[in-house]
Parts: C-alpha cells; structure tokens; sequence
C-alpha cells in the first residue's frame, strides 16, 4: 500500500512538473498491479489528454466511468477532453454531469460559463458563473470537505469539518456540509440538529432549508418535513420547486388529494416536467390506482425519452408488461454511450424484468446483471464486513447478557417487528396483520437501526455496538425503549398495536428484546433461491446494498439464517418463524397462527387482505392488492444456467 502511494505521490508530481511522459509511465505501472486503479486511471487520462494522445485518455475515462460511476473530477477531465478536442456540446454535458457530482469543481463551473456563454446560453452561463465565484468565495477547508465528501471520503471529510466548526462555530456552510455528512453516516438526528442551527442562523437560505425537510423526512418525522415545506411554499408560492417539494411531504403524511393537487399546479406550469410525473405516478400507484400510475409514467419518459426512473417504475408495478414498442425504446436509450448512470441502472432493470415477462431469460439476465453490475460499482458493498457484523452480534448477544438484564426494558406491548430478507413475503405478512382491527401497519420505521447507530459511537473504526449492550443500565434500556414508542407514535392511526416492517433488524433482535421485552417479532422466512434471486432482480430506493451481486446476496442470506439460529437458541421462544411457502399452502392456518402469537382473535378480514383499502410502499405494493397466488414460487427456475454464484455462496445445508 505504501508502494501505490508512492507511485502516486510521484505520479502527480510528475504531471504537475509538465513531465507527461514520466507522469503516465508511473500511471500505466500502477495499472499493470490494479487494471481498475481509479486514480491511476484518471492520472493516465489526463496525461494521455495533455500528450495529445485523445484516444487513449477516452479509453482510460471510460474505465474510470465503469468504474467510479459517479466521480466527478472523471468527468470533469472528459470536459476538458472534449474541450481540447473542439466538441462544444460533449464538453457541456461532461461539465454539467461532474458538477452534479462534485459541485465544488471550480474548473468545471468556469469552463460551463466560458463554453455557455460562447453558446448564446446566456441565463446558464451568468449561473455557472455565479457557482464559479461562490466556491471560490468558500474557506479552502470547506471547499476540501465538499471534495471528500463528494468522491466518498466521508471520515476525512468529517475530521476538516469538524476543525473548521471549532474556530468558526458559525458557519451555516460548515454546518450544511456536516449534515450532509452525517446523512451519509446515517447519522441523522445530528443533521437534523445542524441544519436546525444553520436554520437559525440564515432564514432565508433556500439550500439549507431544503436540506433540512430531507433529514426530516430521512428521521420519518413527516407532520414536520411538512410544515416546513408549507413554510418555504407560503414565501413564494407559485414556485414550482417548493410546490413539489410540499407535494411529496403531503404524500407521506397521507395527504394524498393535497399532493395531487400541488403536482397538477407544478404540471400547469412544466407540462412535461418527467420528474413530477414520476412523482405523482409513484402517489397514483400507493392508493392504488395502478392505471392513472401508468398513464402517469407513460407521459413521463414520452417528455423525456432517456427517463430510465419512469420505465423501472412500471417494471416495479410487478404487473406491468411491456409492449414492443416500448421495449424498443428502452433498448435505443440504453446504447447511448451518453445515457446518465442511474437512468442506465433503471433501464437495465426495466429491460430485464421486460425479457423476463417474454420468457427470454438470457436477455433478462443479462440487463438484471447489467444493472446490478452498476450498482456494486457504486455501493463498494463489503459481504466480508457484512459477515464480521453479523458474527458480532453472535459473539456478544450471550444467555448472560439477556440474563444480566432480565425485567429490563420498557413494558410496552404494542411492537409487531416483522423482520428478515427483503423480498421474502414480509408485505404480505404486514397486510395480513394490518387487515386486523387492532393492528396498525405503518412503514420500514428506521429507529432502530438508528439507534444501533448512535450506540456505536463516534470513532472510526472503533465501534462500541454491541459491546456496549453489556454496559447499558436498565434505566438507560427504559429509556430507548419508551423513545422508541414515543417516536413512531405519529405513524399510529390508534390501533393498540402497530408493525413496524423494517426488514434489517433482524441484526438487532437483541438490541429490541432489550429494550422492548414484550414486542412480539415475526421472521418472514422465504425458500433461499426464490428469496436471494427476487432480491438479485430488485432496484431498490436505498440500502440493501447486499442485493447487487449473486455471491453477495447468498452469503447475506446465509449468514441471516446463522443469525436467526442463534437468536432462537439464545431466546428461545421469541421469534415466530413463517414461511413464505407456508402461508401459500395453508393461509388461514399461519394466518392464525400469528394473530395468535401475537394475542390477537381471529377476524376474517385479514383473509381479506387484499381488500384493505391502505397504503403501501413497498415494491410488493400491487402484489398485495390481488388474492394470494403463487407466481413468484420457484421464479428462479429458468435463470439456472445463471446462478451457479448463488448456489455457491449460499450454506449447502440451505439448498
């Protein structure tokens, strides 16, 4: 490691010397070790480019974008490229896309004026010149941090941050950046609180108050990302931007006929607008009204051809076929080299689940890997990190631990956690329950995993979860457990009890026994090939990065139900198993089954479930809506030729 840095130390000095030869020498050694050696790659590229050598820069940029996906100083050398090779409109697009991965590049901002400006775009050109001026107005440490923070280097973008706040705790950017990075972390309730003191502080900044409704709609607290909406809405309220913004936070506090409202007040104004189209198709799907969602996304990727997010969004429909015509657009779309990465993500999963409803499975396979290929690039998912987690919580969740802190936690009984894989048949649990007269069904609550995440401490490297559990008072598991009911109180519509269907906590069944000894949790357990592989071919909105790849996939499954064992030797009794399988065969037994672990009498609606009138955010969202059926059992089949990684990576004993 040393060595590379180095090499690469040297490299750079070589180039900014002007010694260009030396500096891609240095460059195509590094690459001759790591052939995907991202700064060897973008070193070689600016070399090539200066040496006049335009071919092999490309060659080396489109590594580098394979690659790093998302890396703006990539693509800011492809501007330049395409500047130095006369291409006006190629070295526009290339600006513009890696100033909306790193909108701290200075270079690229000044060059999109100058290229703008000798364009006759006048109105763009003056507003890359303004960002231009801005960042060049900014503190160099925080025009560091957004660098790091933007190419991922979050701890180090932390560290400058965090100094710079010491001797200017003021600083609303400062604040914004640390948000922004404790968003990252998933560190949200001290974003929320620095984008509530920059709010303070500057009333009138819009970006600081746009940032803030994110963090509050991330921490799920909906009734205030809304009220903040309305305020930033009541400043300006024939802003198309604000009303959008105010239409998604009505959506998720169930305001729908105010969000429909607002989005066709935004498509009055922008009447293609593919965006809010989108938007408002993802509303028209979640009440249920499968045919407007799909005239919606329809009229999305009509305005905007390349609109890969309105295409996966019927194949996410899950019954939704594609017809030629359409399958050939996606296809026109996908082999442009220009197309924008995650509208290549998108349509690589539409087309796949379009050949898988066509019965051409090679062609299906070949897009889902395709775009989960992209995927893996972006995550960096680590299944040997995920795997040393996972045994953690094996290691230190004993007998003595549960024993030292028996009668502990707070009473509550209301809890229902519904827990596993994704993709395993949890939706159809949560409708069943939901259906119940007693039972609320709410969302894919985050409070748990937020607070495994503040137990873990700050330091890098240094995490303090799940030893810490041992350490915790029974006033301390009192307290998180009553946080806990208090906060997820405003998804409640009065039932006694409610579900909370976040399917990862399942790695913190210890954690919510402690502090909620009387919630009841149900493992949605699905058969391991139909589960792994219906996850292999799910985008989904975030998290879950384990999905991307067939080995992955299987080794999370496998060490899921290593985990599961051990919660069922060290509680025994806790958990109730249902199978997937189960319920397809015998629905009103496992249907009673649960009301009656979860104490609960029979009532014949949830055998009904599919006519419960709610709403559902899930991929299964339609699937839910129809009478059980057995379509996705053994969906794998046709893919075998394919999946010999998953069979390897999974636990034989599962197969």
């Amino acid at each position: 490691m040393a060595v590379r840095e180095d090499t690469l130390k040297a490299a750079q000095t070589a180039l900014q010397a002007g010694d260009f030869a030396r500096g891609r020498a240095l460059a195509e050694e590094l690459l001759a070790l790591d052939g995907e050696d991202a700064e060897a790659l973008y070193m070689l590229a600016v070399a090539a480019r200066f040496s006049k050598d335009f071919t092999d820069a490309e060659n080396a940029l489109a590594k580098l974008h394979a690659a790093m996906p998302e890396y703006g100083r990539a693509w800011q050398e492809a501007g330049h490229l395409a500047r130095d090779r006369g291409e006006a409109n190629e070295a526009i697009a290339a600006y513009t896309r890696a100033t909306r991965f790193n909108p701290a590049l200075d270079a690229s901002w000044r060059a999109l004026a100058e290229l703008l400006s000798q364009a006759d775009r006048m109105a763009e050109a003056r507003s890359a010149q303004a960002q231009a001026e801005r960042i060049a107005a900014l503190p160099r440490e925080l025009v560091a941090v957004t660098h790091h923070l933007h190419e991922g280097r979050l701890l180090r973008a932390e560290e400058i941050c965090r100094h710079y706040l010491r001797s200017h705790p003021k600083s609303v950017e400062g604040m914004r950046l640390l948000a922004q990075i404790g968003i990252k972390l998933g560190i949200l309730d001290d974003a929320e609180f620095l984008l509530d003191s920059a709010k303070a502080f500057e009333p009138d900044n819009v970006q600081v108050r746009l940032d803030y409704i994110d963090a509050l709609r991330r921490r799920q607290k909906f009734e205030r990302s809304r009220e903040e909406a309305e305020e930033l809405l009541e400043r300006d309220p024939q802003n198309p931007l604000f009303q959008s913004h105010l239409a998604i936070e009505s959506m998720q506090t169930g305001d729908y006929d105010r969000a429909f409202e607002l989005f066709d007040a935004v498509l009055e104004k922008l009447p293609q607008d593919p965006a809010t189209l989108t938007s408002r198709g993802h509303a028209l799907k979640t009440t249920g009204r499968q045919q407007d969602a799909v005239a919606s996304y329809r009229a999305a990727f009509a305005a905007r051809p390349d609109h890969g997010d309105a295409y996966y969004a019927l194949a996410n429909l899950k019954t939704y076929e594609f017809p030629d015509e359409e399958i050939a657009a996606m296809r026109e779309q996908a082999a442009r080299a220009d197309l924008a990465f995650m509208d290549r993500v998108h349509l690589s999963f539409a087309l796949g689940k379009a050949y898988e409803d066509r019965g051409d499975y090679e062609q299906s396979f070949r897009f889902y890997e395709e775009g989960n290929a992209l995927k893996r690039a972006q995550t960096r998912y680590s299944a040997d990190a995920m795997s040393e987690e996972l045994a953690k919580q094996a290691e230190v969740c004993t007998p003595a631990l549960f024993d030292a802190h028996a009668g502990a936690g707070h009473s509550a009984p209301d809890p229902i956690f519904i827990i596993g894989l994704p993709r395993a048949g949890s939706t159809l649990l949560e409708q069943i329950l939901a259906s119940h007269s007693q039972v609320d069904g709410t969302l894919e609550l985050p409070n748990i995993l937020a607070l495994a995440h503040r137990l873990r401490g700050r330091k890098a490297g240094q995490s303090r979860y799940p030893q810490v559990l041992h350490d915790l008072t029974r006033e301390q598991l009192a307290a998180f457990g009553k946080k806990f009911i208090e906060d997820t109180r405003v998804h409640r519509q009065g039932a006694p009890f409610f579900i909370d269907k976040m399917p990862n906590n399942f790695r913190h069944i210890g954690l919510i026994h402690l502090i909620l000894p009387n919630a009841k949790i149900i493992d949605a357990r699905r058969a391991p090939m139909d589960c792994c592989f219906s996850g292999f071919k799910q985008l989904f909105a975030e998290g879950q990065e384990f999905t991307y790849g067939l080995t992955e996939v299987g080794r999370y499954y496998s060490d899921y139900v290593t985990l599961m064992d051990h919660w069922d030797r060290v509680l025994p009794g806790r958990v109730l198993r249902v199978n997937h399988e189960y319920v397809l065969d015998d629905l009103e037994g496992q249907t009673r089954r649960m009301l009656d672990y979860c104490g609960l009498p029979f009532e014949e609606a949830c055998l009904d479930f599919h006519k419960t009138t709610r709403a559902v955010r899930t991929a299964s969202s339609e699937q839910v809506r129809r009478p059980i059926n057995r379509k996705g059992q053994n969906a794998w089949k046709p893919f075998e030729p394919w999946l010999d990684p998953l069979k390897q990576a999974l636990n034989p004993k599962l197969l």
